[in-house]
């Protein structure tokens, strides 16, 4: 009793620190469920684009980059999306060119394209407060990954969800029946277990049968019962779910101690483009023309698919990192985990076109394969609409978990209070 005691201090603590936090992050990833479908309800000038009646086919990726080109000349076009859904803007993103006004400051701009006729649609810098309905959906993200704080929030919220992990742990924990706790029937457990027994039974059932009570919830025997049901069977209902986004979130936003603390626990993980060496100075030109990259990164992904044993079933991304002077080239095969993005990659020289390295998001380390998993359950990047439907739904139990357990908390503190 006096661990129970312990663990629910410990619970009570951690989740009055993390309660504001969880109530915004479950309430805003709702919303994020939906990202593309509420950003094109709010924007759709911006983000659809039909296409144009005997129009069979979109402009192609590099045809469209020159237009952007066209309209920001002192803007560096370093992303090109390859794919194009119907119906949707084609997305480029633009930084400033170095030795403009500004630039080292300047923020990364979203350009949203008409992909059947190549005209610049808009652009909005994602994550500001702006008083138009174009910069709602990236402000939510924003706000849900770092409290729109930039890095300070990243951090702060990499640390909530270190707690919330091991919250996680200590809540399960406290929903489990009492060891060695009496019966209402004056028997000492020895002796219903067993009585039990005599009776045909298994000593197990008793056990599951309190545990039971943890699942339950008692609507009609007053307010403070309902709440604290809800608050317990509804972290059971949804533990799995609470895990995971528990520590995917430690995945997104601090990383190094993730994978560290992976790597302890024997999942390797792969090597990154982050990992490669930077030259003294960027390089703001490739010295492969963008076509000739495309063809390379082509070649390169057709070399590992027949290596690796795998199928590419669309190519998502070409990328130029500048303080590396190496391309990415994105496909999503069947290896990936994400519907709507591809993570398999290959990274190559921008000049020789030698490869680099790759990365495979599923069977090359166990620790990537792991991650790949928990990053698309958060993000509700597969099983299409039924999975993003509920997504929404756990994330509204994560806030009202947040708000019954401060409610909780407030009754005992008013009880203690009294007593006293």
């Amino acid at each position: 009793m006096r661990l129970r005691s312990a663990v629910a201090s410990l619970h009570r603590w951690i989740g009055l620190s993390m309660a504001g936090f969880l109530l915004l992050a479950g309430l805003s990833g709702a919303l994020l469920a939906w990202y593309e479908e509420l950003d094109a309800l709010l924007s759709p000038a911006l983000l659809k684009a039909q296409p144009a009646p005997g129009t069979e086919q979109a402009l192609a990726p590099l045809a469209l980059r020159a237009q952007v080109e066209k309209s920001y000349p002192n803007k560096l076009v370093n992303h090109i999306p390859l794919s194009q859904a119907i119906g949707r803007s084609a997305v480029f993103y633009v930084v400033a060119r170095p030795g403009q006004p500004g630039a080292p400051e300047e923020p990364v701009l979203q350009v949203l394209v008409h992909p059947y006729t190549g005209q610049v649609l808009g652009d909005r810098v994602l994550g500001d407060i702006g008083f138009d309905a174009k910069h709602v959906m990236p402000f939510v993200y924003r706000l849900h990954h770092s409290l729109a704080l930039g890095t300070i929030g990243t951090v702060l919220l990499g640390a909530i969800a270190i707690l919330w992990t091991l919250d996680c742990f200590f809540g399960f924990w406290l929903t489990l029946p009492v060891a060695g706790r009496k019966a209402k029937s004056g028997l000492n457990p020895s002796h219903d277990a067993a009585m039990w027994r005599a009776q045909g039974g298994s000593t197990r059932r008793p056990w599951l049968v309190k545990w039971k009570k943890s699942w339950l919830i008692r609507w009609h025997d007053g307010a403070y019962k309902r709440n604290f049901d809800l608050h317990r069977a509804g972290g059971l209902w949804i533990w799995p779910m609470l895990l995971v986004f528990a520590w995917s979130s430690v995945a997104f936003n601090l990383s190094p101690i993730y994978q560290t603390a992976m790597k302890k626990s024997g999942l390797p993980f792969q090597g990154t483009a982050k990992s490669l060496p930077a030259p003294g100075s960027a390089q703001l030109e490739p010295g492969l023309d963008w076509n000739q990259a495309l063809t390379i990164g082509r070649k390169l992904m057709s070399e590992q698919a027949l290596a690796q044993g795998f199928t590419t079933e669309r190519e998502d991304l070409l990328y130029y990192d500048t303080r590396k002077a190496i391309f990415s080239y994105y496909v999503r095969t069947n290896l990936d985990v994400r519907e709507k993005v591809g993570r398999t990659h290959v990274v190559f020289d921008a000049n020789s076109g030698a490869l680099r390295s790759t990365w495979f998001p599923t069977g090359a380390a166990s620790g990537d394969t792991f991650t790949s998993w928990i990053t698309a359950l958060h993000i509700a990047g597969l099983w299409g609409r039924p999975f993003q439907i509920f997504v929404t739904l756990v994330g509204c139990l994560v806030a009202m978990l947040s708000f019954t357990g401060l409610v909780i908390w407030q009754k005992k503190r008013r009880l203690r209070n009294k007593a006293a």
